[in-house]
């Protein structure tokens, strides 16, 4: 866990606020006994997380893809190639969602706007996404990547208390 005691308050502040302003269909989907609080939040997005994440075309035509998603000081972040049609998306129109989830059992969603980050000026972020990728990766190319980071309006949770049904 890298987050800090201000990033944990700031996430809770985040979760409940956005909790607070949704609308009834998802207020009935989502009731407290499903939500997650930061720690649950940080618990479950440990490690490099497979998200969907979306953005915007010229057009406004929605695209979407996965990415590595990265959960750091509270925030997503993620890589992608430098010449993608992801990251030309995100210069001009830096509006993203993303999701995570596993299954029926847990969805953690984020819109907010992309921002770019450069871990080589950020010592503790390039350290972490090393010590996930391993160095040979990170010098390989990773390093090259567009890195960004997900600055959050809105984030909402969803834990399924009961488990899975089999097939």
């Amino acid at each position: 866990m890298y987050e800090t005691p201000e990033d944990m308050k700031a996430l809770q502040r985040l979760l409940d606020d956005s909790y607070a302003g949704a609308g009834p269909h998802l207020r009935r989907i989502i009731g407290e006994d499903r939500r997650m609080d930061a720690a649950g939040v940080v618990a479950a997005l440990d490690g490099i997380k497979i998200m969907a994440l979306a953005t915007a075309g010229t057009s406004g035509d929605p695209r979407i893809g996965p990415v590595d998603g990265h959960f750091y000081r509270g925030r997503f972040h993620f890589g992608s190639g430098p010449d993608s049609v992801r990251v030309r998306h995100i210069r001009a129109r830096p509006a993203v969602s993303a999701t995570f989830f596993d299954g029926q059992r847990l969805q953690i969603t984020v819109h907010g706007k992309a921002v770019r980050v450069a871990p080589a000026e950020d010592p503790d972020l390039e350290n972490y996404l090393i010590e996930l990728h391993g160095r040979a990766l990170w010098d390989g190319w990773l390093k090259g990547m567009a890195w960004a980071r997900i600055d959050p309006v809105k984030m909402f949770t969803f834990r399924n208390p009961e488990p899975e049904k089999e097939p």
